[in-house]
């Protein structure tokens, strides 16, 4: 763990430092996940079955081992627990009408030289939902992604999602079930986003693929884009936590764990005015980490990863730090969160106030928790209902409206060497 403090004299080359790191996967995995996508595309079905052999030690042979069915998934919903049954239908509702306040309207509209304009909103046909199922087998990730699929009016949503040793995970199932998704394949890795982008003899193709994975999945995603489209090139998670004195330092502590848990590449920061606070969350980090199932994974992240940055000012100093760190999560647990949050400019998502801990929006809060990693918040935002959306504009002129602005239309494109261009108005204009 990593302190800083402003009033350090090297504390400006230090933040750089902290700013820069890159936490991405070490070994260079982009040549390997080429030879996937090229074997994929053209061993199709075949490909697919060698490598969910060798990675997930699993034969597909029947239809029945390629795909999960809608009624096993019912039958996971009916034998989970009670309570885990009203947090996913919870969840589910929260997420569902967030999400619907999401879609856009269209427009149409007629301006003052009588050119109609405006355009229309429609669904893509088909999206594909990577879920994973190895180290993360996360139920909320699934809601996180269909739901807004459907809300947006996709009519086909395929799931790809590994079963190691062809086991799934029962909430996973669960969640599809609530989510009303049919189409569920026994697929993981780059292999699975492949087939998903290029189709195979069993799997359709599909236009949208959104979904975390692990580095490889990453990688396939950035690389098959522009061949689908795809939400964001995720990384490890983050969760940069504003904190005064005045918090409880076992929950901050605890809030900062929360994201150290899913991956040693996972990184917690912590900024505070108050250098002896600093030390008693540092103190309850240290003890929460023997109490955790995940402590081995936590303890690595917070080792490699962590910061607690001590300032002076947390209303003048904090803004800069959090605009430059652009974080998946931010926690603002002090009085006036609200004031802070106008300055920043830069955040996956904010959480306000000391009663805001992010993992409730990991689950029920309704915003997505697909968010923009690796400082990506400077130009990108959390997956929403426009991600499985696409506008098209329309125009309509008649005699009047071409004559009031057809002819500086041709002036410009004579003025690029367009004669074609210039011609299909003037003619119009005769």
């Amino acid at each position: 763990m990593k302190q800083l403090s402003t009033s350090d004299p090297d504390f400006a080359k230090r933040f750089t430092r902290l700013v820069e790191a890159r936490r991405e996967a070490d070994s260079d995995v982009a040549g390997q996940v080429l030879d996937i996508l090229r074997t994929v595309r053209t061993g199709g079905d075949n490909a697919l079955v060698q490598y969910t052999q060798r990675y997930d030690g699993y034969s597909l042979v029947e239809d029945d081992d390629w795909r999960v069915s809608p009624e096993r998934c019912a039958e996971a919903y009916e034998q989970i627990a009670p309570e885990e049954r009203e947090a996913l239908d919870l969840a589910a509702r929260r997420i569902r009408a967030y999400h619907e306040a999401q879609l856009p309207e269209n427009r149409d509209y007629t301006d003052d030289d009588g050119v109609r304009l405006g355009a229309t909103w429609r669904p893509v046909d088909a999206a594909g939902l990577y879920v994973p199922g190895g180290r993360a087998a996360y139920p909320s990730s699934l809601l996180m992604n269909a739901i807004p699929a459907r809300v947006a009016g996709v009519e086909r949503i395929a799931v790809v999602t590994p079963t190691p040793r062809g086991n799934s995970n029962p909430l996973v199932l669960a969640a599809a079930h609530v989510a009303g998704i049919d189409e569920i394949w026994r697929v993981g890795g780059a292999q699975a986003v492949a087939a998903l982008a290029y189709g195979t003899d069993r799997i359709a193709p599909v236009d949208v693929i959104t979904g975390p994975g692990n580095a490889y999945v990453a990688e396939a995603k950035r690389q098959l884009y522009g061949v689908v489209g795809i939400d964001m090139v995720a990384g490890p998670s983050e969760i940069l936590v504003v904190a005064d004195g005045r918090n409880d330092p076992d929950w901050i502590a605890a809030d900062l764990l929360s994201q150290a848990e899913h991956d040693p590449t996972s990184q917690s920061i912590l900024i505070t005015d108050d250098e002896g606070f600093a030390a008693m969350v540092s103190d309850s980090i240290d003890l929460q980490l023997g109490q955790l199932s995940t402590g081995k994974t936590a303890k690595a992240s917070w080792d490699a990863n962590g910061a607690i940055i001590v300032v002076s000012d947390i209303a003048g100093e904090a803004p800069e730090l959090i605009n430059r760190l652009a974080a998946e999560h931010v926690e603002l647990a002090i009085d006036d969160p609200e004031s802070l949050m106008r300055d920043i400019r830069h955040a996956g998502s904010i959480f306000l106030g000391r009663m805001t801990p992010e993992a409730l929006g990991d689950y029920v809060a309704g915003p997505n928790h697909v968010l923009p990693t690796g400082r990506r918040a400077r130009f990108s935002s959390g997956l929403s209902v426009l991600d499985f959306m696409k506008r098209t504009s329309f125009i309509g002129l008649d005699d009047k409206a071409i004559r009031a602005i057809g002819p500086a239309a041709a002036t410009l494109a004579h003025a690029e060497g367009l004669p074609a261009h210039a011609k299909s108005v003037e003619l119009r204009l005769k």
